[in-house]
């Protein structure tokens, strides 16, 4: 009997915690674009686009408060200079919190950037920057964001790239409090988003366009004040709520690090002339 009650305990915390298999009209609603983003393939598969007059984008229907999010994406072919894939995860205000990938395109044949960044309680200025060691539009790759109160791993492919660590019992603000929606958007950056701005989009090659696929939500949805976990004992709760990097992980992020990676504000000593940010400096 006891262990009939912990299987269904199991699986009553497996049914609450979000496990979307990308049906995108049940996770998502398209927010803007003007028919520019669309749903096909028996909702299995999304498409942004961006023209001259507009760019697309689309919104969870669901808000979350950690989690495991993964999303396929193939990004936009040839010259996509001055044009930025957004994926990410927000809440909303002034004070708001923020898990970003960002995607900016190049010119052809160079390779894309990926711009990550975190934002808490309204305020930014971390970012960390890297290359790929593939071409994102040939296919479709697998970008990952684990979310949970230990700590936030972008992931590529399963590889990551980069750990914020919750290290609030230094004083430094971790996203823990706010529930966040996803986001993805395809959108013109042309002022800033391909060397800085210099290289602009050449609207001749548009439409450009960005596709998502597989979409999976292992996560505690939020919903009137309360979150999907709370209800379930901890002994039950799924491997991602305590997962952190273990000795492969960490090789694995030092090898991007190493090897990809072109920017990092912990490096910045311009940028903070007045000392590094604190997470910079302290010992984890």
């Amino acid at each position: 009997m006891v262990k009939i009650y912990a299987v269904v305990l199991v699986m009553f915390f497996n049914i609450l915690v979000a496990s979307s298999a990308g049906n995108f009209n049940q996770d998502f609603d398209i927010t803007w674009g003007d028919g520019r983003a669309k749903i096909l393939n028996n909702a299995q598969l999304l498409t942004l686009s961006l023209d001259k007059t507009s760019g697309s984008g689309f919104k969870s229907r669901n808000q979350y408060l950690f989690g495991k999010i993964d999303m396929q994406i193939k990004l936009v072919p040839g010259n996509s200079a001055g044009t930025v894939t957004a994926y990410y995860l927000s809440s909303l205000g002034s004070a708001h919190d923020e898990i970003d990938f960002e995607f900016l395109g190049n010119l052809s044949g160079d390779p894309y950037i990926i711009h990550t960044n975190v934002f808490t309680q309204g305020k930014g200025n971390r970012e960390q920057q890297f290359y790929l060691w593939f071409d994102p539009t040939k296919d479709f790759h697998t970008y990952s964001v684990l979310w949970n109160p230990q700590s936030i791993i972008f992931s590529v492919d399963g590889t990551p790239i980069r750990e914020f660590k919750n290290l609030g019992s230094r004083g430094i603000p971790f996203p823990k409090n706010q529930a966040m929606w996803i986001y993805s958007s395809l959108w013109n950056a042309d002022d800033w988003a391909t060397r800085g701005g210099l290289v602009k989009t050449d609207w001749s090659k548009a439409p450009f366009s960005a596709s998502y696929r597989n979409f999976n939500a292992q996560a505690c949805i939020w919903s009137s004040g309360s979150s999907s976990c709370s209800s379930s004992p901890s002994s039950s709760k799924e491997a991602w709520f305590t997962q952190s990097l273990d000795a492969t992980g960490k090789e694995r992020i030092k090898w991007v690090q190493k090897n990809y990676m072109i920017y990092n504000y912990c490096k910045d000593t311009k940028r903070f002339p007045q000392g590094l940010p604190l997470e910079c400096t302290v010992a984890s």
